[in-house]
This record gives C-alpha cells, sequence and structure tokens, in this order.
C-alpha cells in the first residue's frame, strides 16, 4: 500500500477502540474530546486518523449545536464592561481613552454615549474589531 493512502483495517481499529456515537451527555462529550486531544497530540496524522478525527470532531460539533448556551451578542457600553471585567480592569485604567475619570464613569452609567475617537482607541487597547462595539443588524 502506498504512504498517504487509505487503509480500511486502520480506520476499523480505530473505531474499535472508541466506536463514535452521537454524544449524548456531558460525560460522553468529554471521553470523545479525550480521544481528539490524544489523536491531535500525535502530530502529523495519517489519512485514516485524519478521518475518524473527523468523524469525533463532527459529533462533537453537533452535541454542542443542540446543548451549549448561545453566546449573547453585546456591544457598545455592554461589550466594554464586560472587557473590563475580563481584563480585571478599574475606570482609572481607562483614562488614557477618555481623559478623565469622570468621562469614563459617565460612559459606563449610560450619561454619555461613546464616541468613534474612544471606539478606535478601545478597539486599539483591547485589540478587537471597532466593528464590535456597534450592533449588527
Amino acid at each position: 500500500m502506498m504512504s498517504g493512502s487509505r487503509n480500511t483495517s486502520a480506520y476499523i481499529e480505530l473505531i474499535k477502540t472508541f466506536p463514535p456515537r452521537p454524544i449524548g451527555s456531558e460525560e460522553e462529550l468529554l471521553a470523545t474530546q479525550k480521544v481528539i486531544d490524544s489523536l491531535i497530540d500525535r502530530g502529523e496524522l495519517t489519512p485514516d486518523e485524519q478521518d475518524y478525527l473527523n468523524v469525533l470532531g463532527s459529533l462533537v460539533y453537533e452535541y454542542e449545536q443542540l446543548h451549549e448556551e448561545p453566546i449573547p451578542d453585546i456591544h457598545g457600553v455592554e461589550l466594554l464592561k464586560a472587557l473590563i471585567a475580563e481584563y480585571n480592569l478599574r475606570q482609572e485604567d481607562l483614562i488614557p481613552i477618555f481623559k478623565t475619570e469622570s468621562i469614563v464613569s459617565a460612559v459606563l452609567s449610560g450619561q454619555r454615549n461613546l464616541t468613534a475617537t474612544h471606539i478606535r482607541k478601545l478597539a486599539d487597547f483591547f485589540h478587537i474589531s471597532p466593528a464590535a462595539f456597534f450592533e449588527s443588524v
């Protein structure tokens, strides 16, 4: 058999080791992810290993689509608040962007709107697209 070609018996051995089945619980998800991780850790995979990995990945994707909570779409000040919490920042950490702590406070409380300059500087500061601050339509 040529190198890189498909070997049905090798694929069947992979299936015998951990038969792919629809995932129905967190325990099954973790077990499947453990097998996926062990395959990925091998480095370069044979075509059979790659096919098997694709099958397991599809099963994980299907489970996550059915069971995972969607990530809420946040923007504007709500996004800013989430980023502040994620990066464990204080209002004074944003003074270089807003010029004063009172402006930071006013924006976070909804008394002032984010300006285009604020958004550009925040995008640079957090290394995200400025578009993230705008509501998608």
